[in-house]
């Protein structure tokens, strides 16, 4: 399906804010959205760091552009409903990627009738010997 490639979602959002800060799509699978966006002037916030909205920009659009590639038949869109985001770093130089954060997500049911009864969401990092 043509809505499934790098190039499409980047052309879907020139005009648009993913286009305005310069978001990239890199890969686009049924399992990940890997993209990047430069660290540049326009996406900093005055104290000279990335700003937080432009990371939420990155990591809304990966998510968003995600879930079209996986519209149910019949489905017309989508829209965000909660968003969250846990701050680790910045940047003030570079480019910032959407693959590298390892946030888990854990849906638990009841065994038998499968009904919800929590979602949880974990963000993790790494650590490594000193």
């Amino acid at each position: 399906m043509a809505t499934t490639t790098p190039e499409y979602f980047n052309g879907f959002g020139k005009g648009h804010l993913p286009g305005l800060v310069g978001v990239e799509i890199l890969t686009i699978t049924p399992e990940a959205v890997a993209s990047r966006m430069a660290v540049r002037k326009e996406v900093m916030a005055p104290n000279g760091y990335l700003h937080a909205a432009s990371v939420i920009a990155l990591a809304d659009t990966s998510c968003g552009y995600g879930c079209i590639s996986l519209l149910p038949a019949g489905a017309s869109g989508f829209t965000t409903v909660e968003l969250k985001a846990n701050f680790l770093g910045t940047a003030r130089a570079g480019a910032i990627l959407g693959r590298t954060t390892q946030v888990w997500d854990a849906v638990v049911t009841l065994e038998g009738s499968g009904a919800k009864i929590a979602l949880f969401r974990c963000t993790q990092m790494v650590l490594w010997p000193r």
